[in-house]
This record gives structure tokens, C-alpha cells and sequence, in this order.
């Protein structure tokens, strides 16, 4: 996973939302054709599905998970929308006011560069460079001029030595790997029936639990510094509100994953101990 993968605002939030649901989809598949679950359930829990038997709580968390999913993407669009049609009022595009933020916050030598997309501005402090998306590379609302200042915020983390961004830059090779390969040592664990792979799968996953945990004050901190950096260096006919709803829609995606994360975690602890 590179760095980027958790600090864009909104399209690879939700790609970890997809990644998280994945898993849960693979658990289905398993019951499907397996008819195997952790749970030892009592009968008033369980019900049959497909032949296959999964307890009811597996089917509300899952429910949950989409929702708050679902509702944290909207919201961030809804916002995003609202805010992109507000012009900030400020001379410059989002990227100009990048360039001013990381010049008077001492973190000169990062470049700004445009990216394809919507939304998939990201800081890859690898290369040292910071991504602005066509719409805030190019424009100068509301939104435009908050999501910039965000990412800005990301590389004066980098530059002064912020060491929850640097425990995050840290954990990613760890992540890279644990995200990609726990769901498959869960399956092989089921159908080869391979003694403690269930665990060592768990702890894959509690890894991308703990990478989401470290990535909420990481993000809080970028969006905090970006709102700073705005209060002291824009007109005072900047709407600040706008700009504050934006960030905090953004950030309840990360919210909205960590908490289903560790939702999924704690099911899954719960059910090995069961099951044991």
C-alpha cells in the first residue's frame, strides 16, 4: 500500500471501505459452500442461508458497515458539491495556495503536481511531492482551496517531524501486505482446515486496524493545520465555515472505516475464542 492509499479524501477512503467489505464477501462465500462458521451459536442466533449456516449478528454488522459506509460517502460528495461552487474569493488556484502554505510553514522543497481523478489528492512523502486533483489543481472554491490546504498540511507533518505521520509511513510495507494477504490465510485456513491460520489471519487484520487508528490524528492534525494556515493568511470574507464542513465530512470517512474495522475485528476475536 503506498503512502497515498490512506491520505486522499475521499476516493481511497472508500476504496478501504471496499477492501474491509471484501473480506466480509469472502466470509459469505466460505459459509456458502462450507456450511462453516466461528460461531458456536445458540439456535435463537443462527439462521440458514444458501445451505450454508452464518449467525445474525455476522448479518448486522455487515449491514452496519454499509451504512456508515454509504452515509460517509455521501456525505463527504454532498459537501464536497455544495463547497465547489462557492468561489473562496482568494486569488489563486488550490494549488497556488498550496504553494503559499508549504513556503511559509517551511516545507519548501515539496513540488505540486495535478493528478487525474476526482478527489484523489494525496502527499507521497517518498518523492516529496503533493497531488492536487483536476478540480483543485485548477479552481479556486471553497472546496478547492480546503481539500489543497489539507494535503499541505500532510507534507509540514513530513517537514517538521510529525510522529504520528511518521509511525503511519512506518506501518505501510507491514499493511501493504497484512491488507492483501489476510483474507486469503482466513479462506485457506477454512477449507484446508490448517490449525491457527484463523489467528494469524486475525492478526493480519488487527494490522490494518491499527493502520486506520494511527491514520484518524494524522488526518485531524492535516486538516487542522490547513484550517490554521487559512484563519491567518486569507481574506476575512473566506467562508471558513465551508471550508471546516468539508474537512470534517472528509475526515468522518476515516472515522466511519476505523470504526468498522475494529467492528470486524472484535467479531472476529470473538468468534475464534468460540470456536476454541
Amino acid at each position: 500500500m503506498q503512502e497515498r492509499w490512506d491520505s486522499r479524501l475521499n476516493a481511497d477512503m472508500w476504496s478501504s471501505f471496499r477492501r474491509h467489505h471484501f473480506g466480509f464477501v469472502a466470509h459469505v462465500i466460505v459459509v456458502r459452500h462450507t456450511g462453516y462458521t466461528f460461531l458456536n451459536r445458540d439456535d435463537w442466533s443462527e439462521m440458514y442461508y444458501f445451505g450454508g449456516r452464518s449467525d445474525i449478528f455476522y448479518w448486522i454488522l455487515v449491514l452496519v458497515s454499509l451504512a456508515l459506509g454509504g452515509l460517509a460517502q455521501l456525505y463527504i460528495r454532498s459537501s464536497y458539491k455544495k463547497w465547489s461552487r462557492v468561489s473562496s474569493g482568494i486569488q489563486g488556484t488550490g494549488a497556488d495556495v498550496a504553494r503559499r502554505m508549504l513556503d511559509d510553514e517551511g516545507a519548501q522543497e515539496v513540488g505540486i503536481a495535478h493528478i487525474e481523478g476526482n478527489l484523489t489528492d494525496n502527499y507521497d512523502p517518498r518523492s516529496n511531492m503533493l497531488h492536487l486533483s483536476d478540480a483543485n489543481f485548477n479552481e479556486s472554491s471553497v472546496a478547492s482551496i480546503a481539500v489543497a490546504c489539507h494535503e499541505a498540511g500532510h507534507a509540514v507533518q513530513t517537514a517538521r517531524g510529525f510522529w504520528p505521520a511518521r509511525l503511519r509511513s512506518a506501518l505501510v510495507p507491514v499493511v501493504n501486505l497484512a491488507s492483501a494477504a489476510w483474507i486469503y490465510v482466513f479462506i485457506a485456513g477454512v477449507w484446508l482446515n490448517i490449525a491457527g491460520a484463523a489467528q494469524i489471519a486475525i492478526l493480519l487484520y488487527a494490522a490494518t486496524v491499527l493502520f486506520q487508528i494511527v491514520t484518524l490524528p494524522v488526518e485531524i492534525d492535516a486538516s487542522r493545520r490547513g484550517l490554521a494556515y487559512l484563519s491567518k493568511h486569507v481574506p476575512s470574507t473566506f467562508n471558513k465555515a465551508g471550508a471546516r464542513q468539508v474537512l470534517v465530512a472528509a475526515a468522518l470517512t476515516y472515522v466511519a472505516a476505523a470504526l468498522v474495522s475494529a467492528l470486524q475485528l472484535l467479531y472476529l476475536i470473538s468468534n475464534s475464542r468460540n470456536r476454541d
